[in-house]
């Protein structure tokens, strides 16, 4: 099976969905399935607003579609709502060829961290940009029944997994700083709530890895605190295995891959008990969630290391590549009786 995946995210971003799009084009070849991503690169782009670093491609569907068609899948997955997402959909729906979405991210309340347009407006064109689709792929149960309660309709579970050879408990440690350590990684941004986490009174050192628009401001801010900026591969896995606890201070990731990649490396986690970290921490005890996250924290330097790491071997990127597979051919079956009729 050869399925494309439009994507608007996509190297140099440093993400989930780029991570997530990588793990399930490894692991879908072992098992029968090929996946063909469908990125900005090869079209021009411009930076987005306020995100100058992520470029968005200039790309149409009656451009697209020649391409898409040469390829010759044999489904098409649209993974996320920006120009190469909309292009794609777009030319689906004009050849009548059944198509898949997911659903990563809480664009409204994002949008509305910056700009004071209503929720309800977002959701209203989210809900038509899926719904057009044969099922929409959410990471959580949490998301999936939000989403159904605003009438998006034929949503399927789509899991993520993590690198247990690249993360994992280390011997030896790379960050010489006052310890307790404190780690989060992310997009410093306003809607991941990095200054959450800034402000707690905690022992030791905060550290924060990843870059974005907010960074120069809070580094100014917060000048205690160790600013990083992106790290990748071996080196981000080392800073994990040395710091002491996670911190995941967004109320607004649909799941949160890093919390993943922190617990297999033997990390606790401390989080808000809000959608996201709820599901990724649900029926274990590898992680501490409060409405004070500061409390959260440092309970969680309680949690023994091999408990967080034990609790991650639970999530495999084989696992989520098949539940993939299996949305993709349950929606195929769904579609066929209305794309005969």
């Amino acid at each position: 099976m050869r399925i494309l995946v439009a994507t608007d995210a996509w190297h140099p971003q440093v993400n989930g969905v780029v991570r997530s799009i990588e793990a399930l084009r490894r692991e879908a070849a072992d098992l029968g399935a090929e996946i063909l991503p469908e990125t900005p690169e090869g079209w021009p782009t411009v930076g987005l607003p306020t995100y100058p670093d992520i470029r968005l491609a200039l790309v149409t569907a009656s451009r697209l579609g020649p391409r898409i068609e040469s390829l010759r899948p044999d489904h098409v997955h649209v993974a996320t709502e920006g120009p190469m997402g909309l292009a794609a959909r777009r030319h689906c729906l004009r050849v009548g060829r059944p198509f898949t979405t997911s659903y990563h991210t809480h664009f409204p309340d994002y949008l509305a961290a910056r700009a004071p347009v209503p929720r309800a407006w977002s959701y209203a064109w989210l809900r038509r940009f899926h719904n057009a689709g044969c099922g929409t792929m959410v990471a959580t149960a949490t998301v999936a029944e939000d989403l159904g309660g605003r009438g998006f309709a034929h949503l399927m579970r789509w899991s993520r997994g993590v690198d247990h050879a690249l993360f994992r408990p280390r011997d030896h440690a790379v960050l010489d700083l006052p310890r307790p350590i404190f780690l989060c990684v992310g997009r410093v941004a306003v809607e991941k709530n990095v200054e959450a986490f800034l402000k707690l009174a905690l022992p030791g050192t905060k550290v924060v890895v990843g870059d974005g628009p907010a960074r120069a401001d809070l580094e100014v801010r917060y000048p205690a605190a160790r600013f990083l900026g992106v790290r990748t591969g071996e080196a981000l896995a080392e800073i994990y295995s040395s710091a002491d606890v996670f911190v995941f201070p967004s109320r607004t990731d649909t799941f949160g891959n890093v919390m993943l990649e922190a617990l297999a490396s033997g990390l606790p986690v401390a989080a808000y008990p809000v959608p996201g970290p709820r599901d990724v921490l649900a029926g274990g005890d590898a992680g501490v969630m409060r409405d004070d996250l500061g409390d959260a924290c440092r309970a969680a330097l309680a949690v023994p290391r091999e408990r967080a790491r034990a609790f991650s071997l639970g999530y495999t990127w084989s696992a989520s590549a098949r539940q993939f597979i299996a949305n993709v051919a349950r929606a195929q079956a769904d579609a066929a009786p209305r794309t005969a009729a």
